[in-house]
């Protein structure tokens, strides 16, 4: 554990059902907790990941699905991406990222791509994924671009 990791948090491969609430609560507050279930979450090769606090809370979330790129290629989607705005800057979402990057290194590789929300663009861009083609606005949520990385 790096000295800006909070003591006390580990992550955890879920169920997607885990994962919903602070899917909603973070990335979608505007729909039910119902709504944000994603196709593909209970494929068997999908991936949710999860970071809990001893007591059990769920402060980060992130899910992985085999789904074509929007340029027809062959990918992972990364999606739901989410860490509790409290425990943000702490490394959290970067050990996210960094198990969905292992979970797609452990099914063989390939296109990991997502769609970002532009103000997330530098995280990603540290977890070595860049941006493909132009923003455009997401309908009450905001300015999304498509990013993608080779793993």
């Amino acid at each position: 554990m790096s000295a800006d990791e909070p003591a006390g948090v580990r992550l955890e491969r879920v169920e997607a059902e885990v994962t919903l609430p602070l899917r909603q609560r973070v990335l979608r507050p505007h729909q039910a907790v119902h709504d944000v279930v994603f196709p593909g979450d209970d494929e068997p090769d999908s991936a949710h990941v999860v970071a809990v606090l001893a007591d059990g809370t769920v402060v980060g979330t992130v899910s992985v699905m085999r789904e074509e790129a929007p340029w027809g290629a062959a990918g992972w989607r990364l999606r739901g991406m989410a860490t509790d705005e409290a425990m943000r800057g702490l490394g959290i979402g970067s050990r996210l990222l960094a198990a969905a990057v292992d979970h797609v290194r452990g099914h063989g590789g390939g296109l990991l791509w997502c769609n970002a929300r532009v103000r997330a663009v530098p995280f990603y861009e540290r977890g070595g994924l860049r941006t493909r083609g132009e923003p455009w606005e997401e309908p009450r949520i905001g300015p999304h671009v498509v990013m993608w990385r080779d793993v």
